[in-house]
């Protein structure tokens, strides 16, 4: 009997839509046990999971050991998560902007670097009002409002420095230019953005672009799954199917034709198109 998801998807409350992109409910159960890779991206990544704590048996700094986690929060990073599941997940995952790192958790994303923080440490009580309040709502709906309510509250006037978030823009869009013309762009020099990039952000500037780009080839794998490695490559903008396949088994740790054959357990990073969207309030 094939795994069962029961997801939804909704907008933040407007004030927050700078800060990060849609949520995400899922409730995936029956699924064979196994360990689901969490991919690299551009965004923070924050999960209150409404089951047992996620068992990440390897995480992307290498100085952090595994470990469990009920509620975390993820910063950037250039290597894949291991995380062991027995094939049942319940929660809510949000992706937050290097803006939302700042506003919402009230630290640049370069603080919290590849590790993985209890999101106590970054939310204080709120973490816990969050936990337990969705913990109590039955749907969807209900439990976005309280991350609405939850989020706006915490919202803090901390705001991203102009040129460096003009710098990710232009870094981690398609067909990125040079990092020594977004420098001369920005009115800075080469080393000066690297610096104050890294210090920001927590990865370089060629290291946003390869994440940015990996990222793209991965959603769209998951949007088409026909489509051949090498229309992947083509679109996502890698040189061939050969710099795609090093590039994810330096980034996911595996190449893109074993993750397509292996990984069967949709979590919330993946936009499956079955997940039904929400409003609220």
């Amino acid at each position: 009997m094939p795994g069962v998801s029961d997801g939804a998807r909704a907008l933040p409350a407007p004030p927050l839509r700078p800060f990060l992109g849609p949520y995400a409910g899922y409730r995936l159960s029956g699924y064979p046990p196994g360990v689901h890779l969490g991919m690299p991206a551009p965004e923070l990544t924050v999960v209150v999971s409404l089951d047992e704590p996620l068992a990440v048996t390897a995480t992307a700094h290498p100085e952090q050991p595994a470990g469990a986690w009920g509620a975390l929060a993820s910063g950037l990073a250039t290597s894949a998560v291991s995380i062991a599941h027995d094939g049942n997940q319940h929660g809510v995952q949000l992706a937050l902007t290097p803006a939302g790192s700042r506003a919402l958790l009230g630290v640049p994303a370069g603080a919290i670097g590849a590790w993985i923080v209890d999101l106590r440490d970054v939310l204080g009580p709120d973490a816990r009002e969050l936990a337990e309040r969705i913990a109590a709502e039955p749907g969807w709906p209900e439990r976005f409002a309280i991350l609405d309510e939850v989020l706006v509250r915490r919202a803090v006037d901390d705001t991203l420095d102009c040129n460096l978030a003009r710098a990710w823009q232009r870094l981690t869009e398609p067909d990125a230019p040079r990092v020594a013309d977004v420098a001369r762009e920005i009115g800075w020099s080469r080393r000066y953005l690297v610096t104050r990039f890294t210090a920001e952000f927590g990865i370089g500037p060629k290291d946003a672009m390869r994440v940015a780009r990996f990222d793209r080839s991965r959603q769209l794998q998951r949007l088409r799954p026909s489509a051949t490695l090498a229309d992947v490559a083509a679109r996502c903008g890698f040189y061939d199917q050969a710099h795609l396949a090093r590039e994810w088994r330096a980034l996911a740790g595996v190449p893109p034709s074993r993750w397509r054959a292996e990984e069967r357990f949709p979590l919330v990073q993946d936009d499956e198109p079955h997940e039904r969207a929400v409003s609220t309030p």
